[in-house]
């Protein structure tokens, strides 16, 4: 491998295998040329300018980090989705749950559900094994009445088990007691 396909399998490498225009326009690589590459089988389209590099093994992230690029510059995933990608609970999502700041106009395929969310704080978002998410916190706080107590209370177990919150946020909001 040499030259732009080498570029590009560099950037999707350390992404789950995902590459964007704008990534890759960034690393030199013109446009032009990442669609070459597509139409050679180097790459595969999923459209909106995202991309995932055949040469780069997917993992299990790879479709979640796929979800949150077709959305654009600040998506991440939420509710479920960040339950999903850390492997807590008992979650098989029929869609991925992304979330982004700003108003998204592009329509999505029917396996990513997007969501306008005003309401997370910066300090509500972080990464999970390299793809932008809410905190498992925040997650729980979004979920909360959605699903049955017993459900979340063992959610909130797992998560306070594997360090993904803190005993401040292992707190119940209804009454204020601990959970763990």
């Amino acid at each position: 491998m040499n030259g732009y396909r080498h570029d590009l399998w560099e950037i999707a490498s350390g992404r789950h295998g995902v590459v964007t225009i704008a990534e890759a326009e960034d690393a030199g690589v013109p446009a032009v040329e990442v669609r070459k590459l597509a139409h050679r089988g180097a790459l595969r389209s999923y459209g909106k300018g995202v991309y995932v590099h055949l040469s780069v093994p997917m993992t299990e992230f790879t479709q979640a980090a796929v979800a949150v690029a077709l959305a654009g510059p600040g998506a991440f995933l939420q509710r479920e989705a960040v339950f999903d990608l850390l492997g807590l609970g008992q979650f098989n999502p029929h869609r991925i749950m992304v979330g982004t700041r700003r108003r998204v106009r592009r329509v999505m395929p029917e396996w990513v559900e997007l969501e306008q969310r005003m309401d997370v704080a910066d300090e509500d978002l972080t990464h999970y094994e390299g793809v932008p998410s809410t905190t498992v916190g925040r997650a729980l706080s979004d979920i909360r009445g959605r699903m049955p107590w017993n459900r979340w209370k063992s959610l909130v177990d797992q998560a306070h088990r594997r360090d993904l919150i803190g005993d401040c946020e292992a707190i119940d909001p209804k009454n204020g007691r601990h959970l763990t």
